[in-house]
């Protein structure tokens, strides 16, 4: 079957397309990647969308509206695939992800299952949060499938707006553990904005900033980081307005402060949860394995190699819409598609819904 994974990430700016080629059943998924495109929100759609996930004050038409714009965005960055694919998975855009009472992704799938005239797989979050689940993080048992590897302790690191980790000890679904770490780009992200970039490339300016090590250990004290998996969160807990003094901060200094805050969190979790259970090498997907500081933060605090999708031959932003392809297709064929214990469901569930072209 030929799919269409749609991821747009917690980062808010746009969404990564990949069709893909699946063939067989569980425990052998076989996959060939055959196009990505990528396609920013317009301004106005990425504000809405950042007004949502912030909590400003929005009516049931704004939202309502907000959903059926995302939709008709989705169904227009998927045009080019009319013809070419048999299923579509979209993720939808995360506006609110507050475990274990709410999770809420946008976007109306109606307007792409008219524009592909294929089934949509959509809403996979909520059927793991009504098993008792976080509703995240999903994409474990597609990273099982696709990138583990018998007699290879592997953790496959995602750094979008929320950072997370699948570790992958060989083959062994029991043995998976998944989680996310807090945050990844998205205080980057604030604070670049703060000086009218919208992310910061390369990480250029946390490199020329100073941190400001005292902060960075008062907001290693966040009740979040000491909790033990599974567990997930989001923006709604990641903010600069959260963090005690950020305030203190401006410019290259509050870029560079809450680059050293992500990577400790990310290395912390690495030391207190993964390390223990024995690991041999960390792959990083997500925009954020492009910030050249922040990957130079996780070489110098883990001890094991530390490579890039990129670096791999494998396209970093590619990962989490090729996972959803899996969930889909898996959930097209009625197959559990999460593993429970990564996302602490008291079952396995067939995550997503299936909505089909009116003809």
């Amino acid at each position: 079957m030929i799919v269409l994974g749609i991821m747009s990430g917690t980062s808010a700016d746009g969404a990564d397309l990949v069709r893909v080629r699946l063939e067989g059943r569980p425990p052998e998924v076989r996959h060939e990647p055959l196009e990505r495109r990528s396609v920013p929100y317009p301004e106005g759609l990425f504000a809405r969308v950042r007004q949502a996930q912030q909590d400003r004050v929005l009516g049931p038409r704004d939202l309502a509206q907000l959903h059926h714009d995302l939709g008709r965005f989705y169904a227009e960055a998927a045009a080019p695939f009319r013809g070419r694919v048999e299923l579509a998975a979209l993720a939808g855009q995360t506006v609110w992800h507050e475990p274990p009472g709410v999770t809420w992704q946008l976007g109306e799938p109606s307007w792409l299952a008219e524009a592909l005239g294929v089934p949509v797989v959509h809403d996979f979050r909520p059927a793991d949060l009504a098993a008792g689940g976080e509703g995240a993080p999903l994409v474990p048992y597609p990273d099982l499938l696709l990138y583990g590897e018998e007699g290879v302790r592997r953790s496959i690191h995602n750094l979008g707006g929320i950072s997370n980790l699948t570790y992958l000890p060989g083959r062994d679904a029991a043995g998976v553990l998944a989680f996310d770490t807090g945050p990844g780009n998205c205080l980057i992200d604030e604070a670049a904005a703060r000086m009218g970039e919208r992310y910061d490339e390369g990480g250029r300016i946390a490199a020329e900033g100073r941190v400001d090590e005292a902060l960075v250990e008062a907001w290693l004290n966040h009740a979040y980081l000491r909790r033990p998996p599974p567990k997930s969160t989001g923006r709604e807990v990641w903010r600069l307005e959260r963090l005690a003094f950020a305030d203190r901060l401006a410019d290259a200094d509050l870029v560079a402060t809450v680059t050293a805050f992500t990577v400790r969190t990310i290395v912390n979790s690495y030391r207190n949860f993964v390390l223990p259970r024995g690991l041999d090498e960390v792959w990083v997907a997500g925009g954020g394995a492009k910030n050249r500081t922040l990957m130079a933060g996780l070489r110098a605090g883990l001890p094991v190699p530390v490579r890039s999708f990129e670096e791999l031959g494998l396209d970093p932003l590619a990962r989490e819409a090729l996972a959803f392809a899996v969930l889909g297709y898996l959930r097209f064929l009625n197959l559990p598609n999460v593993l429970p214990h990564t996302t602490g469901a008291r079952r396995a569930a067939v995550a997503g819904r299936v909505t089909r072209p009116s003809v």
